[in-house]
């Protein structure tokens, strides 16, 4: 188990211009030439790879492409140059009247389809609307609307906290000390006590969750061997229903479901080393993700060793799907999202494994009110209003230790973190469940506390604030509070 003080690694997107395999720009850059130009010029709505669009916005002295509701910083190299968070050049293309018109990233040319640029998108510039003074509006503590989808809520102050608490967390996020989260939702003692969100986002808007698909994937593997339609410790490649394998081992064919899904399946899949064969990018570029994965060599036994690996959940997520003679979303939807209260409609996922869906990695978007239901449902042991919709047993395996990947450990999509705390009476440390995607976009279960905490957000690659937030200012007051009652 690790401190959550280094940053999120976990997958990502594929596209270029947020490749999982670098890190982030500070968007403290230099003005150069470029910066020095009208950067509302380059604004508009852009073509881009396999039948997406984005959006190029000006913000002050920067520019940002905003995909599928996230940012990402370009900076300026040069007149009409920028480069994308891979340090790749990205020229602007202009006619013969000066205007711009494209832009080319990797040789390929997009082509700008016009000026304009949606409310929506220029949102994710800025936490919140100023006020009518120019400055940002002062947040003042309100607690969180009753909205009968089964979470109780609370005010904050009778759960032991105080509205200052929620104040100086949110007037954070409004003021840029933490920025671009995106939401925050704190549920102590049984109750929703703090649901704000941020740069345009609503509760209403479903947001990509990156990696914690993969604990969504493992809650539908629990779900498939809880009606007994899979085998948690048996081979499983065989039920993907390929006729054979490349780089034929028999190692392939002791392979579990319990190996895929604790990252310890043996392939030479590794998300933390570019140059590995089975890294997402690679994978991405392929007809059939799952395929290429299982095509992959084997680098030890299954069972022995944990390697950070986004194929491991695909092919786990493919299983189930052969399993449940159905598309994943739609076991999803009948095993887990309609006991929970939260309709189809609130959320989406495309679980198309193929280079169609290389912008969006096969990844769900849900919204935060309903991630926390998740949190909710893996604290109560698989319940979920006296209903249990995942086996105890299950959600026991998922929370414990099963393999080590890297230096934390690791459940079945699930990891173990601990934040290190100072307090008058010296160090503590409060261990928290972690279900966890890149970005910001985190449901952290601190059964010591009573507290689980949501957040999304848009700080790809680098340490999210929410983790300064929860060891600044939310835990050192708990911990107070616990130590004086």
């Amino acid at each position: 188990m690790r401190p959550i003080v280094a940053r999120d690694v976990l997958a990502s997107l594929s596209i270029v211009l947020c490749a999982s395999s670098v890190t982030a720009q500070t968007p403290d850059v230099q003005v150069t030439q470029a910066s020095r130009q009208s950067l509302a010029e380059f604004e508009g709505h852009y073509e881009y790879r396999d039948g997406q669009t984005l959006h190029i916005v000006s913000g002050g002295q920067q520019l940002f492409a905003i995909l599928d509701g996230a940012k990402y910083l370009l900076r300026p190299a040069g007149t009409d140059t920028f480069l994308n968070p891979p340090g790749q050049t990205v020229p602007f293309i202009r006619d013969p009247g000066g205007n711009i018109v494209a832009f080319k990233e990797q040789g390929d040319r997009f082509a700008r389809l016009s000026s304009t640029v949606p409310t929506a998108a220029r949102a994710l510039l800025k936490p919140r609307p100023d006020g009518p003074d120019g400055l940002p509006a002062l947040y003042r503590y309100q607690p969180p609307p009753r909205l009968g989808d089964g979470i109780p809520v609370g005010n904050i102050a009778q759960a032991g906290l105080s509205a200052d608490v929620a104040e100086q967390l949110v007037n954070g996020v409004i003021g840029g000390k933490y920025p671009d989260v995106q939401s925050l939702l704190i549920y102590h003692k049984g109750a929703l006590v703090l649901e704000e969100y941020f740069y345009g986002y609503t509760r209403n808007r479903p947001h990509q969750m990156r990696s914690l698909t993969k604990t969504v994937i493992a809650l539908l593997a629990g779900a498939a061997v809880d009606r007994k339609i899979l085998s948690a410790n048996e081979p499983v490649l065989d039920q993907l229903g390929y006729l054979s394998f490349a780089n034929p081992d028999p190692r392939k064919a002791k392979v579990t479901l319990t190996d895929l899904l604790s990252n310890q399946s043996g392939f030479a899949c590794n998300e933390h080393d570019s140059s590995s064969p089975g890294h997402e990018t690679k994978l991405f570029e392929t007809a059939d993700w799952v395929k290429a994965f299982v095509d992959l060599p084997m680098l030890a036994d299954p069972g022995v060793t944990g390697s950070y690996c986004s194929a491991n959940f695909y092919a786990a997520g493919r299983i189930v799907e052969r399993a449940a003679r159905r598309p994943l979303a739609q076991f999803a939807d009948q095993v887990l999202f309609q006991p929970l209260g939260i309709k189809r409609a609130d959320w989406k996922w495309n679980f198309t494994l193929n280079r169609s869906q290389r912008n969006d990695s096969g990844q769900i978007h849900l919204r935060p009110r309903d991630m926390l239901k998740l949190g909710i449902l893996i604290r109560d042991s698989g319940k979920w209003k006296n209903r249990q919709i995942i086996s105890k047993s299950w959600i026991d395996a998922a929370i414990s230790k099963q393999s080590r990947v890297d230096d934390s450990d690791y459940g079945l999509g699930i990891w173990h973190r601990f934040y290190g705390i100072r307090t008058p009476s010296g160090q503590r440390r409060v261990d928290t469940i972690l279900l966890t995607g890149n970005g910001g976009q985190k449901v952290q279960i601190v059964p010591s506390l009573d507290l689980i905490v949501v957040s999304t957000g848009n700080a790809f690659f680098v340490n999210s604030p929410i983790n300064e937030m929860l060891s600044r200012v939310l835990l050192p007051v708990l911990l107070k509070s616990k130590q004086a009652n």
